[in-house]
């Protein structure tokens, strides 16, 4: 089957090849949250060709939610958050089929929402099911992208089970969850949920270097973005007990 016309400038010179365009048709990823951080990621997958996205969310679109969830409309305040970002590919690219879930993750009910996908993005705001996340990639070795931002600043990292560390690694996960309202950049937000995608296209493709015991961390303020890099701790008190 030809590959559509839509796709032709990423495989134009110095972008990806044929082949790689057709692994990204042929590629399911869930997007876990279809806040902020989800809707530049959807949007990114969905012009990269990514052929099967599914969204599991539990909110609606608010007003408050308009000056960053750039997928979602005025007209769908009131509305489920994944069935908006599900009209939105479809009008943006019927090719992709889109599998939807409009549900709060727990840690005794993700087990049929992850079935049959192997990479996991994680566009959650909440601390706590950011770590349940990790949690789930590291017992299912399941990839998972971690994309986190406050203010003017977010950060990016992708773990893979069980050649890398876990999110406890680099941020020692807390004895008790404690969630502030802090405030969310449109810009800030775009640039970090164009890297997460930008993971994908690196790991479906099998080209580059993804962020593999790395953290991207960009600071908006500055225009600056560091790479740091950390290691698996042996003494890590989520993974080396999974692992072990």
């Amino acid at each position: 089957m030809p590959i559509p016309a839509r796709y032709k400038q990423n495989m134009e010179k110095g972008g990806i090849s044929s082949d790689i365009q057709e692994k990204l048709n042929q590629a399911g990823v869930i997007v876990m949250g279809a806040g902020g951080l989800g809707s530049g990621v959807i949007m990114n997958l969905a012009a990269l060709g990514i052929g099967h996205i599914k969204i599991v969310d539990d909110g609606i679109v608010q007003e408050s939610d308009l000056n960053r969830q750039l997928i979602h409309k005025y007209n769908n305040i009131g509305r489920a958050r994944v069935i908006s970002a599900k009209d939105w590919i479809q009008e943006f690219n019927p090719d992709i089929k889109v599998e939807i879930e409009k549900t709060r993750l727990y840690e005794l009910n993700y087990l049929n929402t992850i079935q049959g996908y192997d990479i996991i993005i994680d566009c959650f705001s909440s601390l706590e099911s950011k770590y349940l996340l990790n949690d789930i990639a590291l017992r299912h070795k399941k990839i998972l992208i971690f994309g986190g931002m406050q203010a003017f600043s977010g950060q990016v990292t992708t773990i893979f089970p069980p050649k890398t560390g876990c999110l406890a690694c680099v941020m020692q996960k807390p004895r008790l969850f404690k969630e502030e309202k802090i405030a969310t950049i449109s810009p800030v937000i775009n640039v970090v949920s164009a890297v997460m995608a930008q993971e994908v296209l690196k790991i479906v493709g099998g080209i580059g270097e993804p962020l593999l015991n790395k953290i991207l961390i960009f600071d908006a303020l500055k225009s600056e973005f560091k790479v740091l890099n950390y290691q698996k701790n042996p003494n890590c008190e989520v993974c080396s007990e999974v692992y072990n």
